[in-house]
């Protein structure tokens, strides 16, 4: 009962109005995805195209629900290393209740959970990476305020219905072959050979990848979904009080 009470209480908030994610930005909708409120979702954000992509899962699948420009990043490409490099992550990344900032004072605000057990293992320092609003980023991924409203009611109410972690799965740019050809020679080639596979899975399998981390590596379990037994739990170091 409690989570149900949260969950309307949710609903109710400003700007967090059915009306609202009926009009969404999405490129494809789903029809009818208010019926989604609650299912398990998954994000994969793409720096270079600029785009978020909220998926729900949809019977054994999961199908775009919508897409979402970000206002901007920092940066540039490649992952994010030390604190003030003013670097936007990359990598596997996953959130749980804890890391929700409602009030946040870039409007509302996903912690994505920086740095991750990859990151710890590389010697990777930071904190207050952020999926936000206003516009306005110094490392984090800022969103139009009208997008957070939608992205943020979808994760709270699949966290709240079940869902123990919400996996993001963020890249430097959609990870097709003719793209990482182009990109052959970056200083970056080999770490984003790492995230390939967690981007071939899931459009193999439409289910996020299950990610783990071997010796500072990224490891892309790709056995197809019936076949693996957990998902990828990358813990924030970062408690809700914390988050901006």
């Amino acid at each position: 009962m409690r989570k149900i009470a949260l969950f309307i209480a949710i609903l109710l908030m400003p700007c967090l109005s059915f009306a609202g994610l009926l009009s969404g930005q999405g490129s494809t909708p789903l029809p009818g995805k208010q019926q989604y409120m609650g299912s398990p979702v998954y994000i994969q954000i793409f720096k270079q195209e600029r785009i978020l992509e909220l998926y729900v899962k949809n019977g054994e699948k999961y199908q775009l629900l919508s897409s979402y420009n970000i206002c901007n990043y920092s940066g540039g490409l490649g992952p994010k290393r030390r604190m003030g490099d003013f670097k936007s992550p990359e990598g596997f990344y996953s959130v749980d209740r804890s890391q929700l900032k409602p009030d946040s004072r870039f409007y509302k605000a996903i912690n994505i959970g920086f740095p991750n057990e990859f990151d710890r293992q590389n010697g990777y320092d930071g904190k207050y990476l952020m999926i936000h609003g206003a516009c306005v980023s110094v490392g984090c991924y800022a969103m139009t305020d009208t997008g957070i409203d939608e992205i943020f009611q979808f994760v709270t109410g699949a966290l709240l219905f079940g869902q123990s972690r919400v996996q993001v799965s963020i890249y430097p740019f959609r990870m097709t072959d003719a793209n990482m050809e182009r990109h052959k020679h970056s200083y970056y080639a080999g770490f984003w050979k790492q995230l390939k596979p967690g981007y071939d899975y899931f459009n193999k399998y439409h289910m996020p990848p299950v990610v783990s981390v071997n010796n500072g590596r990224y490891v892309v379990n790709e056995q197809p979904p019936s076949a693996t037994t957990s998902q990828s739990l990358f813990a924030s170091n970062n408690a809700l009080a914390e988050a901006k």
